[in-house]
């Protein structure tokens, strides 16, 4: 197997801009699925950090009283405590909009304030179009001393609240705001990777390119002067980068990213970038088994449509996709228009798979709906990738984002063959966790039709169960069949061409929309 015929080639990126690798190999890349289990490993790694030692971190959401681990430091603790002990702290958190909008500015504010006081820098970052979003969540961690520690966390998990929650889904103490539906102590479903290698010098170099835009943080010049003001300034430069890290492991890793196109260009990327959207129309045109996709919207036909094109070329593909029962506090200002677009979504790809796709979304064993935040999409187990970006148009074309794609020089031993170890490990996990199977029961779920027809059954028993009353023990599982979309409904309760003009699935109004191939 060649690895350009999954990954993207140099020229395939579309943005000659970037110094970042095609791709790099050697890497050993682990996944981290839960916050819980995310956080104690940042926990860990930031208290390794001492004298010159490297902290680069980028958030779309910061929350400095956000603990790491039950009785452990918050958030803006272990990063100060890192800077006072001499490490080297930057940070680019999104300025995001109004807390009265639901957003998070405050808090992102109160987060850079922190690690400021403790000698770091955190600069609050709105160089992104309007009604976008820095949406990149990452962490790299580098040691002046011992290279082989050199770690780097990317994936879709904020450090914020809500997100420190375990396999058994009982939410994060420290909630943040959500519909009724999901219970004062949301349960939230998240995946981060934790990445060792030559790789993490190039989760850097996206770092080092954001943190070199000579485009001044904010537009306002009142905003501009009041950051002046509190320290909240770009002194003394990022120190230049050292050496690559050592090779560990037998992955190769692509970075993937979505950047807009500014009309005060990127200088990293003067035409934006859209190698997140490349790279699916990529794997997606070669997926011939198995997708598995795990996704917080899943809104737009215009990003569905190399999904629905995929199972239409190929009669044996099938399509697993898990998401949340109700929509986030994000999606209440697009209202029905959100709904809608996730309908229109689903009955594209369910017209054109039929009994080949499958959706659904997940409960605990409260009953409680779990929040799917997770961006996690598994084709044909050789390709895998965790990041920041949704299935919708603005991850594909608006917003800032970061996915980490693996592919795995090592082959999975386990029929069928074909598949390879990182791809059908990261699936297999997955599913463990959804149908409550232990680690050794998984064998039969290497098959991708077996492992279609057992996520069926699961939620087919658990949906029995809910239907006759909750009478007897809960069966086994937390999948539920994720209701079909009443779309003639949806269109009914708000003025289609209000709809068409206003707002469009994503939320946004069309007018801010950049047409563009992917």
């Amino acid at each position: 197997m060649r690895l350009d015929d999954w990954f993207l080639t140099r020229e395939e990126r579309g943005n000659d801009a970037t110094r970042l690798a095609a791709w790099s190999e050697g890497n050993l890349v682990r996944p981290l699925v839960h916050g819980a289990t995310y956080f104690a490993e940042l926990h860990a790694g930031l208290a390794g950090l001492g004298k010159d030692d490297l902290l680069l971190f980028t958030d779309w959401r910061g929350d400095p009283d956000e603990r790491l681990t039950r009785d452990g430091p918050t958030v803006a603790a272990a990063m100060a405590a890192a800077a006072r002990r001499g490490a080297l702290v930057r940070g680019l958190i999104w300025r995001s909009h109004l807390d009265f909008l639901r957003f998070s500015s405050a808090e992102n504010r109160h987060l850079g304030q922190d690690i400021e006081a403790a000698g770091g820098q955190a600069l609050l970052d709105t160089r992104v179009r309007h009604g976008g979003s820095h949406h990149q969540k990452f962490v790299v961690l580098r040691h002046d001393r011992d290279p082989g520690e050199d770690v780097a966390f990317v994936g879709g998990i904020d450090l914020c609240h809500s997100r420190r929650d375990g396999r058994e889904h009982l939410g994060d103490p420290q909630a943040a705001p959500m519909p009724r539906a999901y219970g004062p102590r949301p349960p939230w479903h998240d995946a981060q990777v934790a990445i060792n290698g030559p790789a993490v010098a190039e989760v850097e170099k996206v770092f080092r390119e954001r943190w070199g835009d000579p485009a001044p943080e904010t537009r306002q010049p009142v905003r501009r002067l009041r950051d002046r003001l509190t320290g909240m300034a770009d002194v003394p430069p990022l120190p230049e980068p050292g050496p690559a890290p050592p090779r560990v492991g037998t992955h190769a890793v692509q970075l993937l990213r979505t950047y807009p196109h500014l009309r005060r260009a990127y200088p990293f990327a003067p035409e934006g970038e859209r190698s997140v959207a490349r790279a699916y129309h990529k794997v997606l045109g070669r997926a011939s088994s198995l997708v598995y996709l795990e996704d917080q919207y899943l809104w737009s036909t215009e990003v569905i449509e190399p999904f629905a094109e995929a199972l239409e070329r190929e009669p044996g593909l099938r399509m697993i996709i898990v998401v949340p029962r109700h929509p986030d506090q994000d999606g209440w200002l697009a209202g029905p228009a959100s709904l809608i677009g996730r309908a229109e979504a689903l009955t594209r790809l369910q017209r054109a798979g039929e009994s080949r796709i499958a959706i659904y979304d997940l409960e605990n064993h409260l009953d409680t709906p779990v929040y799917v935040h997770a961006k996690v999409c598994v084709v044909d187990d050789v390709w895998a990738s965790v990041g920041s970006d949704n299935v919708n148009l603005r991850s594909w074309t608006f917003d800032s984002e970061l996915s980490c794609a693996v592919i795995d020089e090592e082959p999975d031993p386990r029929p069928p063959a074909g598949a390879r170890r990182f791809a059908r490990d990261l699936r297999l996990t997955l599913a463990a966790e959804h149908l409550d199977r232990d680690p050794g029961d998984l064998a039969d779920l290497c098959d991708p039709k077996e492992a279609f027809e057992a996520f069926a059954e699961s939620a087919a028993r658990l949906d029995a169960w809910h239907r006759g009353g909750r009478r007897g023990p809960r069966p086994p599982g937390r999948l539920r069949r994720h209701p079909r979309p009443g779309l003639g409904r949806l269109r009914r309760t708000m003025a289609m061409p209000l709809y068409r003009m206003v707002v469009d699935p994503d939320g946004r109004p069309p007018r801010l929309r950049r047409s563009s191939t992917f």
